[in-house]
């Protein structure tokens, strides 16, 4: 029987209430401050760290910065700044180096006049590294002398002394990230190099080196680039063919706020901008972003109009305006407002007013001085134009031939039964065989099965009317969907886990890759949202008698088959190689791949755009040579492939 009675009153009193003093909060919960603790979030520790680094090269007083991981997975960042300030803190009394390593939101960008631009703008990138590291030191150098302070955990474990002298100014800090919070604590050289490439790219001048000192992986790789952001497109470009030789660069200042933009056009069909805000990467963009977005139509409108190269009544819309652009836009101020912790968009009106009358004015000028480049990029957007309309007219009607404008599902999903589409997933499988398979062995209360055949289309050498026409793709449109491109609609997906089930051979591999350069290019949110995975079906089948087990590698086969034996080398374990999904009875798919209490899941991440837009174009796009030299520099990692 129910009873109405209340708990007593000390069941939850103040002795419930916790407060977290210093940086207890960062360990309890680290990923409010650093997103994550896995690969990306122990990254973000030098990134927090270089963050302030480039702070001071910002503010004029810092030319060159080290990045070096050590043996034992240390890091070292080093620069050549004014040093982080040693004497007293009048408000804490002790002094300012310990103050910016032990204290949440203390440090020299809260309007002291220390600096005018900065990217750490919220003051807590110094301490959160030290929360989160097993030990920590800093050295700096200024006024002559070299100042030491030593840490473990957040806490001071040697306060502040003078260990030498010093002809030159800077700050040097090592840390080791804590194991007791990190998944994995193993640095990525190629990950670090290419999130500094971009730092050196934003900061026109500023020297940058990575480098890897451990044992058997020396390597060390430098970069300046004096072009800035205009060096910055070109390399973005370098895959790809410009329709018009020259970048376009475009500046302007107001008050204490910088704008600036290059821009070059190619003959592809994709969209590529990256914003950035005081060096920060904007994924979500903002009102920089917007800005450039509406003056970009407007000019390219207002100069076809004039020069007769559209009629009166027609128009080119913002999405065809920007086919086959590759932009880069980064703006400076001293009171970024960006949305949350994790800073993915910009929120300050004034800089939209900014980029917007930039824009209009500079691009305006430069199209009626390079008439030839300012035609092929009108007649670039007009051509796209033309596509966007037989692309609709290609989804409308093929949505009278099918019927899907009354909500009717293509023939080849197998839908669940579930409707919350945070408790759905769809398998995209392909092969009627495997799909066959998958189809019986599932849990159709919330698993869908929608089968694919054949090599579907490359995506980054098409316009979104050939997608709307293509009988592999667009099923799968409709059974998602949220739309593509423009039109998408993650509010409309119809499953949160969207899982490729494909063969673990070189057909396989390339179904997967169509797939996620489709996925990249017209439904990016579902990556950036983590909804992407990819299927991991065994390898191997191993059977002793009536014991049957299976094995996802090489390596775990060998373990497997030793342990079945129990140390008997007379013991005979069979052991056969599956030769695809589709030669899997329903029973073994479901206990391999789709049981969720089973099964591996790889999650497709997006940890950085820059790096996946150049392999996309590298692999799937209309050059051959960057193709091939990709393939024979990669070829040392293709091992156990099935040809």
């Amino acid at each position: 029987m129910e009873s109405n009675q209340t708990a007593p009153a000390s069941a939850y009193d103040a002795s419930e209430i916790q407060v977290l003093e210093g940086l207890e909060a960062v360990r309890k919960r680290p990923g409010m401050y650093i997103g994550t603790t896995s690969s990306a979030g122990l990254h973000h520790l030098v990134y927090e760290i270089v963050d302030n680094c480039v702070d001071e090269a910002l503010a004029g007083f810092c030319t060159d910065i080290r990045v070096q991981i050590n043996e034992g997975d240390t890091i070292t960042v080093a620069d050549n700044g004014r040093g982080i300030p040693v004497d007293i803190q009048a408000q804490t009394g002790r002094p300012a180096l310990e103050v910016v390593y032990t204290v949440l939101h203390a440090g020299g960008k809260f309007g002291g006049g220390g600096y005018k631009v900065s990217g750490g703008l919220h003051g807590v990138g110094a301490s959160v590294v030290n929360a989160l590291s097993e030990w920590l030191t800093v050295q700096v150098r200024r006024d002559g002398k070299i100042y030491e302070m030593k840490f473990a955990r957040g806490e001071v474990t040697e306060p502040m002394t003078v260990v030498g002298d010093a002809d030159d100014t800077g700050t040097t800090v090592t840390f080791k990230p804590d194991p007791l919070i990190f998944e994995d604590t193993a640095y990525d050289y190629d990950t670090l190099r290419t999130r500094l490439r971009e730092e050196a790219f934003l900061t026109a001048g500023l020297h940058i080196t990575v480098a890897d000192a451990r044992p058997g992986q020396e390597r060390e790789r430098s970069m300046q680039y004096d072009g800035g952001i205009r060096e910055f497109v070109a390399w973005l470009n370098k895959n790809r063919e410009p329709i018009h030789p020259e970048v376009i660069y475009m500046t302007a200042r107001r008050g204490d706020s910088v704008a600036e933009i290059a821009m070059q056009y190619n003959d592809g069909y994709n969209e590529t901008i990256f914003s950035f805000a005081n060096n920060v990467h904007t994924p979500e963009g903002g009102m920089h972003e917007e800005g450039f977005k509406r003056a970009l139509t407007s000019v390219l409108n207002a100069y076809g109009h004039k020069m007769k190269l559209l009629k009166d009544d027609e128009k080119v819309s913002g999405e065809d305006c920007r086919e086959g652009l590759t932009c880069v836009i980064s703006v400076k101020l001293t009171e970024a407002q960006f949305e949350g912790q994790t800073k993915a968009k910009l929120g300050n009106s004034e800089i939209r007013t900014l980029v917007n009358a930039m824009v209009s004015e500079k691009l305006e000028t430069f199209l009626e001085e390079n008439p030839q480049t300012a035609r092929a990029i009108v007649d670039k957007a007009m051509t796209a134009s033309r596509a966007r309309e037989a692309a609709k007219k290609a989804r409308e009607s093929i949505r009278r031939k099918t019927g899907l404008e009354s909500g009717q599902m293509p023939d080849k999903l197998q839908d669940c039964n579930e409707r919350d589409p945070s408790l759905c997933e769809i398998y995209i499988v392909e092969g009627d065989s495997a799909a066959g398979s998958a189809i019986q062995g599932r849990d159709s209360r919330f698993q869908a099965i929608l089968s694919m055949w054949g090599k579907m289309l490359n995506v980054e050498k098409a316009r979104a009317d050939k997608i709307y026409g293509n009988d592999k793709l667009y099923p799968m449109i409709v059974a998602l969907g949220a739309g593509i491109g423009n039109e998408f609609n993650i509010d409309k997906l119809r499953y949160h886990k969207i899982i490729i089930m494909a063969d673990a051979d070189v057909d396989g591999a390339h179904i997967r890759t169509l797939l996620l350069t489709f996925f990249f290019r017209y439904m990016r949110p579902l990556i950036e949202r983590g909804y992407v995975y990819s299927a991991v079906p065994p390898l191997y089948k191993l059977t002793r008698g009536k014991t049957v087990r299976v094995a996802y590698s090489d390596a775990e086969r060998d373990r497997v088959s030793a342990e079945m034996r129990g140390g008997n080398p007379n013991v005979k374990v069979e052991i056969n190689r599956f030769k695809g999904l589709g030669e899997m009875d329903p029973h073994e798919l479901w206990e391999t791949t789709m049981d969720p209490s089973k099964r591996s899941l790889r999650r497709i991440t997006l940890d950085d755009a820059v790096r996946a837009d150049e392999v996309f174009t590298i692999l799937m796009g209309e050059q051959v040579e960057p193709r091939k030299e990709w393939i024979e520099r990669n070829a040392m990692y293709a091992v156990n492939i099935d040809i």
